[in-house]
């Protein structure tokens, strides 16, 4: 799950702060900051920038105030501007979830269609998760270097056009290939939450964090939806093509978003965001401040070593195995599902392995039952993210991650049984929400648990042990399920029971616990969550979030 829901916890807290109140002197000021000084004068109609850029009369202000991008969002607030771009960050999201679920309704088709062998079909699962890992880096870099608004669009527009390819696809070889780049545009999805994120005020990022998650499910709701109407019809290769339609939409939309003023301002560009400020004020109708336009300093990027310092040690191992086990169960019932709906359950694939000799070319169609069944289980995100939201509170960071891995396993414990159709999916359904609320408890507790100088860093390795889980589990809900269910189960069984104690294992509870502050602040600034490089100059990187 996209991961990326990591640039909403990543934000600093911001104070304002008079230079006048200042105790260090004005060129060392000069040095560790970029500073677009407004001179001091009583004629607000004319004033300038140090380089000659002019300054809108609204903003001009006598006093000797300061403020930065982040001061601007926190004083204008959450209004109709965010609201916008919420639901544009939201069509990102459900396309990323499409494209995910979408895989559990291919499978079985071109295993019957091409007569594939389970082994070719679990590498065509994989191939999208591969295609993720080569590129996340790649389009964060993308984004610093030409802008947020830029490298979102260009893997937009990547996505959509190999998500139609692929439904042309005449052959095994041409649909791996072109799901593999699929999966290369996907991972450019969560630099619309590094945009998303750069215009959020604080007090408003747990709010959207629960608003991007039910587009999420929205997503894989909307595409069991669209299998129901499409699959008996007009077949897989339509619903190849309407599957991109989220982003069809995004990228005639996706125009109207401006680039990130804290963008503009660090590559010297501070007309555009002073501009995209205005903006935004008069979007929400909210008053601007006035005053300096500052870019702050930079936070240093932590390095891989410091995640294995005394203190963070046990706790990034941890975690490690928490994000794989996280991404291997979630993205592993979603494939099961179908498999376990086609063969009755345990029990039938059971019996099918004694009636019959069973070779890895059989296979049955997903029918209109399957797919009710696919969609019962589906909705179960919704009800997982509302238990988990009420109980990461009141039960903490750790029991909420330990329950949702214990409930998940109880629930698999169950189908090694001749259970039925309902019970089956009942199973599945609690199963599947416990599963995802276990995402987002991880979400949650990531970011809290480590210092600015190494949360991205956390964040991205974090996500990238999930992209591991996800490319590896295929090969175990599509082939070893079919050399032994029991087996299989257990496998998913086991890795969720020992993700429980490893939850409970965690060092720190981060619940009530506010960001660990920087090492450094800058007039009065507590940066969190920045990482870039030493140089002012240079963009503070989002690649991160894109990582996962």
């Amino acid at each position: 799950m996209d991961d990326d829901l990591f640039q909403l916890r990543q934000l600093p807290v911001v104070r304002f702060r008079r230079t006048g109140e200042s105790t260090r002197s004005e060129d060392d000021g000069e040095n560790r900051e970029q500073v677009v000084r407004i001179p001091e004068q009583t004629d607000l109609e004319s004033v300038a920038f140090a380089d000659g850029a002019p300054v809108p009369r609204e903003f001009a202000n006598p006093t000797d105030d300061t403020f930065m991008v982040e001061d601007a969002v926190e004083a204008i607030g959450f209004g109709k501007f965010q609201w916008k771009l919420s639901i544009l960050t939201g069509l990102s999201w459900m396309a990323d979830a499409m494209e995910m679920m979408i895989l559990s309704i291919l499978a079985p088709q071109l295993h019957c269609e091409w007569r594939l062998p389970s082994l070719e079909v679990a590498l065509l699962t994989s191939a999208v998760f591969i295609g993720m890992m080569l590129s996340s880096s790649l389009w964060g870099n993308i984004s610093d270097k030409y802008g947020r608004k830029t490298g979102l669009k260009m893997s937009v527009l990547w996505t959509m056009f190999y998500g139609v390819m692929s439904a042309f696809a005449p052959i095994y070889g041409w649909i791996l290939v072109l799901r593999a780049l699929v999966g290369f545009g996907i991972g450019g999805a969560p630099q619309s939450v590094t945009l998303y994120a750069e215009f959020l005020p604080m007090k408003s990022r747990a709010t959207c964090i629960l608003l991007i998650e039910i587009f999420w499910a929205l997503g894989t709701v909307f595409e069991v939806l669209l299998a129901i109407l499409v699959m008996p019809t007009l077949g897989w290769r339509w619903l190849l093509g309407l599957s991109t339609i989220p982003l069809f939409i995004f990228a005639i939309l996706c125009f109207w978003l401006p680039e990130s003023a804290r963008y503009d301002v660090l590559t010297g560009n501070q007309e555009k965001a002073l501009a995209t400020l205005k903006r935004i004020a008069t979007e929400n109708r909210a008053p601007m401040p006035l005053g300096k336009l500052i870019a702050a300093k930079q936070e240093d990027r932590g390095k891989i070593r410091d995640l294995f310092s005394s203190h963070l040690r046990w706790t990034t191992i941890l975690l490690w195995f928490i994000w794989f086990a996280n991404a291997f169960s979630y993205y592993g019932l979603v494939l099961l599902t179908t498999e376990l709906f086609q063969e009755g359950g345990a029990c039938g694939m059971s019996k099918g392995n004694k009636m019959e000799l069973r070779c890895n070319l059989e296979c049955k169609y997903l029918n209109s039952d399957d797919y009710k069944d696919l969609l019962w289980t589906t909705l179960s995100e919704f009800p997982g993210l509302l238990v988990t939201l009420w109980a990461i509170d009141r039960l903490g960071r750790r029991k909420t991650m330990a329950l949702c891995f214990f409930v998940f396993s109880m629930c698999i414990i169950p189908l090694y049984g001749c259970v039925g159709r309902t019970a089956m999916t009942v199973l599945i359904f609690i199963a599947r929400a416990f599963i995802a609320g276990g995402f987002q408890a991880a979400y949650v507790y990531t970011p809290e648990v480590y210092p600015t100088a190494t949360r991205a860093l956390g964040l991205g390795t974090s996500s990238g042990m999930a992209r591991v889980g996800a490319l590896i589990t295929p090969f175990v809900a599509q082939v070893m399920l079919e050399s032994s269910v029991y087996l299989a189960l257990s496998v998913y069984c086991c890795c969720c029971l020992l993700a429980a104690v490893a939850s409970c294992a965690l060092p720190i509870e981060t619940t009530g616990r506010a960001l660990q502050e920087s090492s450094h602040r800058e007039w009065g600034q507590e940066m969190m969550g920045r990482a870039s490089s030493p140089s002012s100059g240079r963009i503070p990187n989002s690649s991160s979030g894109s990582q996962g």
